[in-house]
């Protein structure tokens, strides 16, 4: 419930402060010049809680229809809703489908009966998403579909004759990114860093001197680097094969540094030094501040992802062999690598040109 204090400082200024306090949720405060303004902020906040409840209990509710509702009574959604709740939790990107799902869940394909669902109908709702999203979307929303209806079918006993998303034409796959660091860009993403987060900076040199994905970045832990072997084990990746990365000297620096701040950090508060080279942060939270430094820097079309496909570049350019680079960078086929091997033309060109016997 929210209640309204007047207040006034040492100047005589009146203040109203609005305070905010609900069972569940952290206090909420601020501070206006005028009463009404005070009032209207409150009315909104509290107005934003109410949705919240209301849709945690229309959640609640969902999930009891999901388990308990006869399969002929079973939407698309309450499949979605237990697939949610009883698998995504065991996968590795669990955030992120949950994330997908919850996507989902907002199409009217997901209020679809089950027993009815037809590929007709799919078709027509894979037509509809790819006028707004890429094919590569749509294609990974199927997969999931499809997922969902073979674990209903085979663990949930739904009686179905067939899964419909596995009857329908699958979109094209968008063109793979061939983005590399072009003139200064890496020059002005690293000064873009400036007033950006202070982990940023590093994140990037990092994700160019190791190409290490995002995730295995964020999830780095202090026990899995060897600085006496120059060695990183990453146990927790992408396709789940454990694998090794050599830092160069760059990436060896920059990880030092982190470790001295945070041993300082530490000292200074009389506690252990945190497992994770970047504790706090989250995958998401990269990628957003990583969007505001590249529109600092003014550079246009540059995710944080073309960092990977820039450093297994370099490692090409450098003259690292394909088994060499994929020891490092994890790919388990030589068909996945070659998507990332966008060498510079202008230095091919110059291999070319080249006579034999280095002449």
């Amino acid at each position: 419930m929210a209640t309204i204090t007047e207040r006034r400082d040492a100047r005589g200024n009146t203040t109203f402060q609005a305070r905010i306090r609900r069972a569940g949720y952290p206090p909420l405060s601020r501070t206006f010049p005028g009463r009404m303004q005070a009032e209207l902020w409150a009315t909104a906040i509290d107005g934003e809680l109410d949705q919240r409840e209301a849709q945690r209990a229309a959640d609640i509710a969902l999930r009891k229809v999901a388990d308990a509702a006869p399969p002929d009574r079973l939407t698309l959604g309450d499949l979605l809703l237990r697939y949610r709740d009883r698998v995504t939790p065991g996968k590795r990107a669990a955030i992120e489908e949950g994330w997908r799902i919850r996507g989902l869940l907002g199409h009217p394909l997901a209020r679809c009966p089950v027993v009815t669902l037809a590929p007709p109908q799919v078709a027509e709702w894979r037509d509809w998403r790819l006028k707004s999203v890429t094919g590569s979307t749509v294609k990974r929303d199927l997969t999931l579909l499809r997922h969902v209806i073979e674990i209903a079918r085979i663990e949930w006993g739904i009686k179905l004759d067939s899964n419909p998303f596995t009857l329908i034409r699958q979109p094209r796959e968008n063109p793979p990114r061939e983005r590399r660091l072009n003139g200064d860009e890496e020059y002005r993403l690293i000064q873009a860093c400036d007033g950006a987060s202070r982990y940023m900076q590093r994140l990037i040199v990092l994700a160019l001197e190791t190409a290490m994905r995002r995730s295995e970045i964020v999830g780095l832990e202090w026990e899995r680097i060897d600085f006496q072997r120059s060695r990183i084990l990453l146990d927790r990746t992408k396709t789940g094969v454990s694998r090794h990365v050599i830092p160069s000297t760059r990436a060896v620096n920059e990880l030092l540094k982190i470790r001295h701040e945070l041993q300082a950090w530490a000292r200074a508060r009389r506690c252990e030094v945190p497992p994770r080279v970047f504790p706090g942060l989250t995958p998401n939270a990269v990628g957003l501040c990583f969007e505001r430094t590249v529109r600092r820097a003014g550079i246009h079309d540059l995710r944080f992802h073309d960092l990977r496909h820039e450093a297994i570049s370099r490692m090409f350019e450098k003259g690292l062999t394909v088994m060499e680079v994929a020891q490092i960078s994890g790919h388990q086929t030589l068909q996945m690598l070659k998507r990332y091997t966008h060498l510079q033309m202008g230095d091919l060109a110059r291999r070319l040109d080249r006579k034999p016997g280095g002449a």
